[in-house]
């Protein structure tokens, strides 16, 4: 199987050593929009490098892989369906919820495969947490908090995008809520902060989530947690409640004088060290999926479901009003 990639940058590098080692790859194919890095990328793992996007559409690949900045996304998910190639994509697959259907409509067109990427789906500590949700061990699920707090911007040296962190960083917050829980977001309600430093996006921002069921749900994120990359998901029942994300990586220090010592030197430096086996699995997932080995495990229509979450509670920092997210089947595809 001939895979094609596009972005050899942080991500797009992991992905690329991901392919190079599966076995179903035989021949891993890598574009990026500055060409040397392209080059470089290849050079370190036996890979093709080629000049351009255009260069790569024009090879007989069986797939494509896209890494690049968000805003690049959905232009290279239409050229590929349109060149009926099966792709995967990390979210968000497009700037915003229109341009998601957009793609979303490419792809029913050309009837082709869209894996989203949503790595939390495939991390063991999230599938526990949905496990233990199903089997009814927490009983009736009540209290569900969610936060990510990165010690740097997630896309660093990219232009900013709509939605700011709700839109590129705690959409997989969103994501992992549904997930879990198995439960859709029916009203959110958030605001945000920037620290006082007059910035373009907030630095920090909080939303109270209600789900179909009358659950409620907290949600906050941050790039200014200076102890290091920190995701947790906590889930209370009216039987036990567990967390995810709690470990000796977490970047919390205990107060309490019988409490023990913190562990912040430890801490993850980022999302793809603490999440990079489960960035491995979905990738996995994805060569099983062109195999007709597994159906779809995470299409474009979840990636679209978290996204107008995630630009209504943008809506709702913007205006300081509740707001109803869409619901996912009135949207058309």
């Amino acid at each position: 199987m001939r895979i094609g990639l596009v972005g050899a940058g942080r991500t797009g590098t992991l992905h690329a050593r991901t392919l190079s080692a599966h076995p179903e790859v035989t021949e891993l194919i890598v574009a990026d929009a500055d060409p040397m890095r392209a080059v470089e990328a290849a050079a370190a793992l036996d890979a093709t490098p080629v000049p351009g996007v255009r260069e790569l559409l024009e090879l007989d690949i069986h797939a494509l892989v896209v890494a690049t900045a968000p805003e690049a996304q959905a232009g290279l998910l239409t050229a590929a369906a349109r060149h009926g190639l099966p792709a995967f994509c990390e979210t968000p697959l497009a700037p915003d919820a229109e341009g998601t259907r957009e793609v979303l409509a490419e792809v029913a067109a050309a009837g082709t495969l869209l894996q989203a990427g949503f790595p939390r789906r495939f991390d063991a500590g999230h599938a526990a947490a949905r496990d233990a949700v199903r089997s009814g061990r927490l009983g009736r699920l009540h209290t569900v908090r969610a936060l990510t707090s990165a010690p740097t911007p997630p896309f660093t040296g990219h232009a900013p995008c709509p939605g700011g962190l709700f839109r590129h960083c705690l959409v997989h917050d969103i994501d992992a809520v549904r997930w879990v829980t198995g439960r859709e977001i029916v009203s959110v309600y958030a605001t945000g902060a920037d620290g006082g430093e007059r910035e373009t996006q907030p630095d920090t921002v909080a939303a109270l989530l209600t789900l179909d069921d009358g659950g409620l749900c907290t949600l906050t994120g941050t790039r200014r947690n200076g102890a290091g990359y920190d995701m947790r998901m906590e889930l209370a029942g009216e039987r036990d409640q567990i967390a995810v994300g709690l470990d000796v990586h977490t970047p919390l220090s205990s107060v309490e004088p019988a409490a023990p010592p913190g562990v912040a030197e430890r801490a993850w430096p980022g999302f793809l060290d603490r999440f990079g086996p489960a960035y491995e699995a979905q990738l996995a997932a994805f060569v099983r999926a062109l195999r007709g080995q597994i159906p779809n495990p995470c299409d474009g229509r979840q990636a679209l479901a978290a996204v107008l979450v995630a630009e209504s509670c943008e809506l709702s920092r913007l205006t300081g009003a509740p707001v109803r997210p869409a619901a996912l089947d009135s949207v058309p595809l």
